[in-house]
């Protein structure tokens, strides 16, 4: 089923704000939001080591559980325009740096898709989250669809905004796309403040090697994702990801459902928020 929708709201663009301290902080209303960091107050924080690496998770909120999953070379700051509104509509939200991203050291192991997944999976276990739904955005909605390729993954919603299962997927120019003038300086700066160990260039080269020679799913694949619903969501003006393929990608996958953002770009989270957590809890209510 394809789903279009008009995106009313102005582009917000990208905002600066500084993560504090990662102590445990004593829980507070799920509407309030930290002056100091623009986010909603972790109720709880902490790590967890596998295969080599300290990976770090933040929950807060209450209710059925939501895992964000950020892109390559962020972190769980990018989920800062969907935190609130995701707390307020009564859902428990899991936060999560992915290995060698914000506070998640990288670990000697080359960075795969497959990898992270797992590391997704051992977040699962270690809160005994009970059939959580993934959100996930450009790789982050990689990493959740091929988390669903698991049979014993038991997840969930699925909703996967933003994502190429191979490079026929991605746009010949993505490179030249003048929205990277203005995203890059931001992560990597944003980047230099959570890692624990800052090596903005080392990151690059394993998430570029991941995406250029580690990515590579067909129907076959695809098919073997399951959970309770899946959507896969693009904007109809994605810079990077070409939209015939987000059609392939809903076409392949059992009962999946594809949602068109109109007038959306790649970075919809982050310039069109309103809009697009409509989309997000329209899916998790009509489907959870």
């Amino acid at each position: 089923m394809i789903r279009r929708q008009i995106l009313t709201s102005a582009a917000g663009g990208l905002a600066a704000f500084a993560l504090g301290g990662l102590a445990a902080c004593a829980r507070r209303r799920g509407d309030e939001t930290d002056r100091a960091t623009g986010l909603p107050p972790m109720w709880a924080q902490g790590y967890f080591q596998r295969d080599g690496a300290r990976l770090w998770y933040g929950v807060v909120g209450e209710g059925p559980p939501v895992i964000l999953l950020h892109g390559g070379l962020s972190s769980h700051r990018a989920w800062r325009g969907q935190l609130s509104a995701l707390v307020q509509a009564g859902y428990r939200v899991v936060l999560m740096d992915s290995r060698g991203h914000g506070h998640s050291t990288l670990g000697k192991a080359p960075l795969t898709y497959e990898l992270m997944a797992a590391d997704v999976g051992a977040l699962i276990a270690r809160l005994r989250l009970r059939r959580p739904a993934l959100v996930g955005w450009s790789d982050g909605a990689i990493i959740a669809l091929v988390r669903a390729m698991d049979p014993a993954a038991d997840l969930g919603l699925i909703y996967a905004f933003g994502a190429n299962m191979n490079h026929g997927g991605v746009r010949p120019n993505a490179g030249d796309a003048p929205i990277l003038k203005e995203i890059g300086p931001r992560l990597a700066a944003d980047y230099a403040e959570l890692s624990p160990a800052p090596n903005f260039a080392g990151l690059s080269r394993a998430v570029r090697v991941m995406q250029s020679s580690r990515l590579d799913y067909d129907m076959s694949h695809l098919a073997r994702i399951h959970a309770r619903a899946v959507r896969i969501a693009t904007g109809d003006s994605d810079e990077f990801i070409l939209p015939q393929h987000a059609a392939w990608i809903a076409r392949a996958i059992p009962g999946a459902e594809l949602d068109v953002l109109n007038g959306s770009g790649h970075f919809a989270p982050w310039q069109q928020p309103a809009a697009f957590n409509r989309s997000v809890l329209a899916f998790l209510k009509t489907s959870g």
